[in-house]
């Protein structure tokens, strides 16, 4: 066989109908559409519409929500991370980020950073930089030897407001006056 030869199995590839071709084709004239109203004509809003009765995506139940302003952490246990450091991933006394976590292949995805969870045990002393650590995940680590380090994100209306020229302390106080 040679690479002129190659081509698909026969009726791999059916060719698509060409509609208002013409009488010989068999879908000339009103190009299988039938005669005048909403459907022979283009631009049709009439999907889903079921004659009045109620249509099926109407009569389903909706179900839960969806919080568009909840945060994306990459959730990491301890016992993940001691496996990876028994397994060579990860050494000793190193200090942790989100990036360095990614490397060894503990933490997907996380657009918001790592939170630390406190499943496992941590035997080795480890430093970690992450966006949020459980109570019970930062006791363990600090009974090893280690810290924890949670840094403080900014949320994106801090930020314009940074733009802006309003201090970010400024705001916390501010919308800490509205809570009291």
């Amino acid at each position: 066989m040679k690479l002129n030869e190659l081509r698909d199995n026969e009726g791999a590839r059916k060719s698509k109908i060409r509609v208002g071709r013409g009488i010989g084709s068999g879908k000339g004239k009103t190009g299988g559409r039938g005669q005048k109203g909403q459907k022979s004509r283009e631009g049709v809003s009439i999907a889903g519409f079921e004659g009045g009765q109620m249509p099926l995506h109407m009569r389903l139940p909706k179900r839960g929500f969806n919080n568009i302003f909840a945060k994306d952490y990459a959730e990491v246990n301890l016992g993940a991370i001691q496996k990876a450091v028994d397994a060579g991933k990860l050494t000793a006394g190193a200090s942790l980020d989100h990036d360095a976590l990614k490397a060894a292949g503990l933490a997907r995805g996380g657009k918001d950073g790592v939170r630390l969870l406190g499943k496992g045990a941590l035997t080795t002393v480890l430093t970690f930089t992450v966006a949020g650590a459980s109570k019970g995940a930062v006791e363990a680590v600090e009974q090893a030897g280690g810290t924890v380090n949670v840094i403080e994100l900014v949320s994106a209306a801090d930020k314009a407001a940074a733009k802006k020229g309003v201090k970010y302390k400024e705001r916390q106080a501010h919308k800490a006056s509205f809570k009291a």
